[in-house]
């Protein structure tokens, strides 16, 4: 007969959206129905059973006429602070998470980390819900502690009603635009192709039963080949490395395969490559209300089994990565085949891939893992990707590119120290580190960085170039006759500098070239499209002779220029400026 876990459910969203309240309030909710000694927490993970649930949502169970007809276990809950859970749970082509609660402020719609969220969300194939958060701020609701929100959404006046509608209207239509269709939750029609919305208040309780009936109902529909498991070495992924004092150097992990126990040998990933230790303690939280005593919170177990988390004592476990697999081996080719696999899986990530790109750093396996792929979705090449704090030796990476791409020659340290060498060597070499602990902010500041370091580039290339330009002689403002010709001049398109021969655009005879340029008296470097300047030419031009007030005049473009405007800086041109220059492609036929 096969065995089910329970699904591992993380919870994700922008800061202060009410993401640990609301599991707070999920956790208390609970422990009034649950059974003695069945709901326990431990840094961000608790498991919450089926039977305390089914208690507590008993009436919208009955409502939609599923009393008894889910076999749901219950849900492993995983809330840390940021990305860092979200990232670390982690495994070979894909997430050990099986679904997601996606926390959104009900007012304030989609924001910026609800879109890195929604990145990564997508990019691991995880189902989500949304929980559309603090529904009691919304203008004149009035609040039903603990119903659920179908009921006390329709004990709310019409007015508030619309509102409610509206709010959630908002969010699905922000969700199309990044690719999801969106709906509230009991008008989804099909839960593979549609994500629910469930309206939640984290303060008041309100649509928290619903929200567990909904991840409940995504459990049964889309995840459930995912939750089988053996009874054999346990899998796991560690979370956290921690000192513990009296126990040394500790490892929070889920186990969400097989079974660990006190005396076994497991296999991990450090920064030097894969070790081996044995588990000398495994260490549990006590049932939640014993959780406030200080001096007696934990429980010693001899066996954990799937899906749990859980608090691993052993030697050595300060040189594991969080985020790397923790493997269960009973026996020497147990052993040999979990090195193997832990030697591939670090030679996959740590990555050298690009011959021109930035150097990532991070702090874990599962948040480098992350960055580089939010790197490459943004179209950021990496060069290298490693964990650990920046060292001399990025930098060094960081310079070799300088050669190549200056605006890629930059280390993006995400969460992790530069080392005092590191920040000599860069200095040195004028490389660019950027730092930030939340990854959208250190890839945008990166990005702004490139951005005016590359229009900077461009407009110093651009400066080296002439550009396009026609201008008419306006009839009437003729100030000096012969060498130099002093004329007032309109610019129809494209822009004139001093230092620019013109042409007449009838015939291509070479008028002069620009000397001087003035806008009201006053001296000017460039005239652009609309404007009316006084302009000297030095020539052998005479106005009445070879050119003559109300003629068109062009700029002449040697063909060097012209090539490269064209192919190299196309996209910098002012609008105009293309047609202008294939207008006096066709002109230059006329006059050859």
């Amino acid at each position: 007969m096969v065995e089910y876990r329970a699904p591992i459910v993380v919870v994700v969203g922008h800061v202060d959206v009410g993401k640990t309240l609301l599991l707070d309030k999920i956790r208390n909710t609970a422990v009034a129905y649950r059974e003695p000694g069945m709901i326990t927490q431990h840094i961000g993970l608790s498991y919450l059973p089926w039977p305390a649930i089914e208690r507590y949502a008993a009436s919208l169970l009955a409502k939609f006429k599923l009393s008894g007809k889910i076999w749901v276990r219950g849900f492993l809950m995983v809330d840390t602070p940021g990305h860092a859970a979200f990232s670390n749970l982690r495994r070979r082509g894909g997430s050990v998470a099986d679904l997601a609660i996606l926390v959104i402020d009900a007012l304030e719609g989609v924001e910026e980390q609800t879109k890195e969220s929604l990145f990564l969300l997508k990019s691991r194939g995880i189902p989500f819900v949304v929980a559309a958060n603090k529904v009691d701020k919304i203008y004149g609701w009035e609040p039903h502690p603990n119903f659920a929100f179908i009921d006390s959404y329709e004990a709310q006046d019409e007015a508030v009603q619309g509102r409610v509608e509206e709010m959630i209207a908002r969010i699905a239509g922000e969700l199309a635009e990044h690719g999801i269709e969106a709906d509230r939750y009991d008008r989804v029609a099909d839960y593979s192709r549609q994500v629910p919305i469930v309206p939640t208040s984290a303060v008041t309780g309100e649509g928290v039963a619903d929200l567990l009936v909904v991840l409940a109902g995504l459990t049964q529909r889309l995840v459930r080949d995912r939750l089988a498991v053996g009874n054999g070495p346990g899998r796991g992924v560690i979370m956290e490395i921690k000192e513990e004092k009296g126990w040394g150097t500790t490892a929070d992990a889920i186990i969400y395969d097989g079974s660990v126990r006190r005396g076994d040998r497991i296999a991990a990933l450090g920064l030097d490559g894969p070790f081996n230790t044995t588990v000398r303690l495994l260490v549990m939280p006590k049932p939640l209300d014993e959780m406030r005593d200080p001096e007696d919170k934990y429980v010693f177990v001899d066996e954990v089994k799937a899906a749990a988390g859980v608090r691993v004592v052993g030697d050595s476990l300060e040189r594991a990565v969080p985020g790397s697999p923790l493997i269960v081996v009973r026996d020497e080719a147990q052993l040999r085949s979990a090195m193997s696999e832990l030697s591939a899986e670090a030679a996959a990530i740590r990555i050298e891939v690009d011959r021109s790109g930035v150097v990532a750093k991070a702090d874990t396996l599962g948040t480098l893992e992350s960055m580089v792929m939010y790197l490459r979705g943004q179209n950021i090449p990496v060069r290298r990707a490693d964990i650990g704090p920046v060292t001399r030796r990025d930098v060094i990476e960081a310079s070799v590119v300088r050669r190549r791409d200056p605006l890629y020659a930059v280390v993006l340290a995400f969460n992790v120290k530069v080392t005092p060498e590191a920040e000599v060597e860069a200095q040195q070499h004028g490389v660019r580190v950027f730092q930030n602990n939340i990854l959208y902010r250190l890839v945008d500041d990166f990005l702004n960085w490139h951005r005016e370091q590359r229009n900077r580039s461009v407009e110093e290339e651009l400066a080296k170039l002439v550009r396009p330009g026609k201008v008419r002689l306006m009839p009437g403002y003729v100030f000096r006759r012969s060498n130099p010709i002093i004329v007032g001049v309109k610019v129809l398109e494209g822009q004139l500098k001093p230092g620019y021969r013109l042409r007449r655009a009838d015939d291509g005879r070479v008028i002069g070239t620009v000397m001087q340029i003035q806008n009201n008296g006053r001296p000017v470097q460039l005239a652009r499209k609309g404007e009316e300047v006084a302009v000297s030419i030095q020539g052998n031009s005479m106005v009445g002779r070879h050119v003559r007030e109300g003629d068109d005049l062009y700029v002449d473009l040697p063909e060097d220029h012209l090539i490269k405007l064209l192919t190299d800086f196309r996209e910098h041109l002012e609008p105009g400026e293309v047609d202008l220059i294939h207008e006096y492609q066709e002109a230059r036929k006329r006059w050859a």
